[in-house]
């Protein structure tokens, strides 16, 4: 668990997994092999592959694998205030009446969340997951859109200069909305909404940009990476593998087989 109060888990078991009882989160989770079953509000519930599940706080569930091939899911458990405090619900807490639901959106939001559990996401990339994740909650809660910001454009033009010239930096949510003028999660929505990415994807796009710069230039992959704002090398691959499709040393010989 992070200092937020967000915690993040990979469970695999085979037959009962955990007794009744409830926590005080949400607890949103994706099932990625086998069937998850479990009691909620008086009732059987069934999960599989490509399913959202969507646990309200305080409430009762119990959790089994559902055949013989075991279980595997990922879950994350988000504090309701954090729920409220993005907006997505016009301040309620989204209620959702199926614990079971299909909904692309909330799945790779829940994903993107979800995929590095041996890393804490920094500021930016949990500010877009969050948002995300409460905007898809409120779409299957039925609730209505906020209108966007009238100054949403200019807040995220500013976002956008700022993020390119200091892209090697370690960019605070903190600092994005003194600069903008908006709270994290309204600058992530508007941002996402008007470049068709998040400040933190954008980001991390930058410093790419920097880093093949950088290695045409002839700088080693180590250098490159830590020079273009990564933790290190595995970090920078990691994310080049994720944007191009290839490790950066493959791209870098193609580069080098053009000229």
């Amino acid at each position: 668990m992070d200092d937020s109060g967000v915690e993040r888990l990979e469970a695999r078991f085979h037959g009962n997994g955990f007794s009744p009882h409830r926590h005080d989160t949400y607890a949103l989770g994706l099932t990625l092999h086998g069937v998850q079953t479990f009691r909620y509000r008086g009732a059987e519930r069934f999960s599989r592959p490509g399913n959202v599940i969507v646990l309200h706080p305080d409430e009762v569930h119990d959790g089994a694998a559902g055949d013989d091939d075991g279980l595997i899911y990922r879950m994350i458990y988000l504090p309701p205030e954090m729920i409220a405090a993005t907006g997505a619900s016009r301040g309620a807490l989204p209620f959702v009446a199926d614990p079971v639901v299909r909904d692309a959106g909330l799945w790779q939001a829940l994903a993107d969340g979800l995929a590095d559990l041996d890393g804490e996401p920094g500021d930016l990339q949990m500010d877009d997951v969050l948002m995300r994740v409460a905007a898809g909650l409120a779409r299957q809660a039925g609730t209505a859109r906020q209108r966007a910001s009238a100054t949403a454009e200019a807040a995220v033009r500013r976002a956008r200069d700022y993020l390119e010239s200091h892209a090697t930096a370690a960019v605070r949510s903190e600092t994005l909305e003194a600069i903008t003028g908006l709270d994290r999660y309204e600058l992530a929505r508007q941002f996402r909404r008007l470049t068709g990415t998040s400040p933190h994807r954008f980001l991390v796009m930058r410093r790419l940009d920097r880093a093949k710069r950088l290695l045409a230039s002839g700088s080693r992959l180590a250098d490159a990476a830590l020079d273009a704002g990564f933790a290190d090398q595995a970090h920078f691959t990691r994310h080049f593998r994720s944007a191009f499709g290839m490790p950066p040393g493959r791209w870098l010989a193609m580069q080098t087989a053009v000229g």
